[in-house]
């Protein structure tokens, strides 16, 4: 009962700019870790960042500092903003977070994903 929403994926230029959101919802008592991953036809899924409940933060090595992961506790939201993308930036991006539920039940749950594609 634990859902993503995402939002903010679209068609952008080689070196421009977008911020997608994942709002989570439904009996959420804690949020843990939150993450964004990313696929591509023929690539296997890849770990683009993920960001602790302390605010911790990892990143995929291809990152190389163009992508920022935040979060919005008081809105369950977390955000990636993607800077300087690439062609190679082209995929499918998810959302996944888990934690507890107001059942008291632990969740880990994925978005339905969001596209990006990066062309000229």
């Amino acid at each position: 009962q634990v859902q993503l929403v995402e939002s903010g994926g679209g068609l952008v230029q080689p070196g421009g700019s977008l911020r997608l959101s994942c709002a989570a919802s439904g009996g959420i008592f804690r949020i843990n870790e939150m993450a964004w991953y990313r696929q591509a036809p023929g690539r296997q899924r890849e770990l683009v960042a993920v960001i602790s409940s302390g605010g911790s933060k990892k990143y995929g090595d291809f990152v190389k500092g163009r992508f920022t992961i935040s979060r919005d506790n008081a809105k369950n939201t977390v955000y990636l903003q993607m800077t300087s993308l690439k062609p190679e930036d082209t995929a499918g991006y998810f959302c996944q977070c888990n934690g507890l539920s107001d059942s008291g039940a632990d969740f880990d749950s994925w978005g339905q994903g969001t596209q990006v594609t990066v062309s000229s």
